[in-house]
C-alpha cells in the first residue's frame, strides 16, 4: 500500500479513498426499502442499517472525540450503534433510512475538516485503520443483503452454463512448497494489530492446491452422499451438519462448475478435504504458498508482486455484478502467486486450519476488543478475500476470523497434503 507520504500527499491520499469507500458503502443503501434495511436474515448478524450507523459511529468515536476532543455529536446512538452495546436481537429497532444517512453524514462533515488540520503524519495508522474498519462492514452490509436475496429465491434451481461446465484446465493440480523459512505477517503501516508482528517460520514440505475447490469438485462429494456419511466429518461437524440439516452450500443456486464453491462453513470444508483423502491448510502454508517469492527470499504484499489489487489480477470490489459474482478459479493468471497458485486473493475467502490468534509480540490497536478477544480457540481464520473485498483490505497478510459453523461468509477454501 501507499507509504511515506508527504504530509499534503498523505491527507489527498486519505481524502479520496475515504470518499470513495463511502461512495461504494452508500451505492447499496440506493432505494433500500424500510423492511431491507431493518431485516435480520440471521440472528448471528446485525441488520444491515445497523452496520451502516456503526460505521458513522466509529468514525465519530475515534476522529471527532479521540482526536479532535470532541463532545459526542449524537449520545443517544452510542449504545445503540457501538459493537457492545445491544444484543443483535435488539438491533432491529433502528432510526430510518433519512436518519441514518444524516448521522453519517454530519459525522463524515467534521471528520473531512479535521482532517484539514489535524496533525495527520502520527494518526495515520487510525486512518488507515478506519477505511478498513467501513471496508469490513461494507462485506458484511453485501453478505447480508445476499442473505435477504438467497431467502426470497430458495425456490430457484440450478441454471448452469453448460459451456462453464468444463474448465480448460486441471483444477485438481497441487503444488509443491517445498521446505524452508518464509516470513509470516506484516508489519506495514496499513497492517492491522493480528497481523503483527512479521516474523520468520518454517515448514516443512506440502502440497498445496492450485486452484480453489470448485463446485464441480463439491458437486462429486455432494453426489456421493458427502452430507449422510459421518466418516467424513468430525464429531462435531457431523453433530453441527445433524442439527443444521445441511445437504449442499449456502450459496447454491446459479454457481458454476467452474467457480469456488462459496458459502461453506468449517465443518464442511474439512469434510470434503477427508474425502479427497487431503486436509485443510494451515495459516502459515496458506500465507507461504500465497505470498513467499523464494527465488527473491522475499514476501509479496501480493501474490503478484507490489501493484496495488486492479482487476488484472484478481476477482474483487464486484458488486455491479447481479448474478454470478464469483470467476472461473483460473480467470486471472497474472494474479498467480510466485509458487503459482491462483485465486488466493478475492473471489471467496479461504478457510484455514488455524485457530485464531495473536502472533508474538501482538499489541491490540486501536482498542483491545478488535482482534484480541477473539483469541478464543473458537474462532478459525480465512485468508485472501471475496468478490465483495474492498481493496484496502486485500492482501496475502490479511486475516479474517470466524466460527467453524458459520457459512453465510463468502467462504470456500483449497486443500493440502503433507
Amino acid at each position: 500500500m501507499i507509504s511515506k507520504l508527504t504530509e499534503s500527499s498523505l491527507r489527498e491520499f486519505i481524502y479520496f479513498a475515504f470518499e470513495e469507500c463511502r461512495t461504494k458503502t452508500l451505492a447499496l443503501f440506493a432505494g433500500m426499502d424500510a423492511s431491507t434495511f431493518c431485516s435480520q436474515p440471521h440472528p448471528d448478524f446485525s441488520p444491515v442499517g445497523w452496520h451502516l450507523g456503526h460505521i458513522a459511529y466509529i468514525e465519530s468515536l475515534w476522529v471527532l472525540e479521540h482526536l479532535a476532543g470532541l463532545s459526542c455529536l449524537f449520545p443517544q446512538y452510542r449504545q445503540l450503534f457501538a459493537a457492545d452495546g445491544l444484543p443483535k436481537s435488539q438491533r432491529i429497532h433502528l432510526p430510518n433510512l433519512v436518519e441514518t444517512l444524516y448521522y453519517l453524514n454530519t459525522v463524515r462533515e467534521k471528520v473531512l475538516k479535521y482532517l484539514e488540520v489535524g496533525d495527520i503524519e502520527p494518526q495515520e495508522r487510525l486512518w488507515r485503520f478506519l477505511i478498513q474498519h467501513e471496508s469490513q462492514h461494507f462485506e458484511i452490509i453485501c453478505m447480508i443483503l445476499e442473505l435477504v436475496k438467497s431467502q426470497e429465491s430458495r425456490v430457484n434451481s440450478q441454471q448452469l452454463d453448460v459451456d462453464s461446465l468444463i474448465s480448460p484446465v486441471s483444477v485438481g493440480e497441487m503444488i509443491k512448497i517445498p521446505a524452508g523459512e518464509f516470513e509470516l505477517g506484516n508489519n506495514s503501516i496499513d497492517a492491522l494489530d493480528n497481523e503483527r508482528l512479521l516474523h520468520r517460520v518454517y515448514l516443512d514440505t506440502y502440497w498445496i492446491d492450485r486452484y480453489p475447490v470448485t463446485c464441480g469438485q463439491y458437486r462429486i462429494f455432494i453426489e456421493a452422499g458427502g452430507y449422510q456419511n459421518p466418516e467424513w466429518w468430525s464429531l462435531q461437524g457431523w453433530q453441527w451438519r445433524q442439527t443444521e440439516q445441511v445437504t449442499q452450500p449456502l450459496y447454491w443456486q446459479n454457481l458454476r462448475d467452474n467457480h469456488p464453491v462459496c458459502g461453506v462453513s468449517w465443518y464442511e470444508a474439512e469434510a470434503y478435504s477427508r474425502f479427497v483423502g487431503k486436509r485443510l491448510p494451515t495459516e502459515a502454508e496458506w500465507e507461504k504458498a500465497a505470498s513467499w517469492d523464494v527465488a527473491a527470499n522475499c514476501r509479496r504484499t501480493y501474490p503478484w508482486g507490489e501493484d496495488i489489487p486492479s482487476h488484472q489480477y484478481c476477482n474483487y470490489d464486484a458488486i455491479a455484478r447481479l448474478f454470478n459474482k464469483t470467476t472461473p478459479v483460473d480467470a486471472y493468471p497474472s494474479g498467480q502467486s510466485a509458487y503459482g497458485l491462483y485465486d488466493t486473493l478475492g473471489n471467496v475467502w479461504e478457510w484455514t486450519a488455524s485457530w485464531f490468534a495473536g502472533y508474538k509480540g501482538f499489541h491490540s490497536y486501536p482498542y483491545k476488543g478488535y482482534s484480541q478477544v477473539y483469541f478464543d480457540q473458537q474462532h478459525r481464520v480465512l485468508k485472501g478475500g471475496s468478490w465483495a473485498t474492498r481493496p484496502w483490505v486485500l492482501r496475502s497478510s490479511f486475516r479474517n476470523w470466524y466460527y467453524p459453523q458459520v457459512r453465510q461468509i463468502f467462504a470456500g477454501f483449497r486443500c493440502a497434503k503433507g
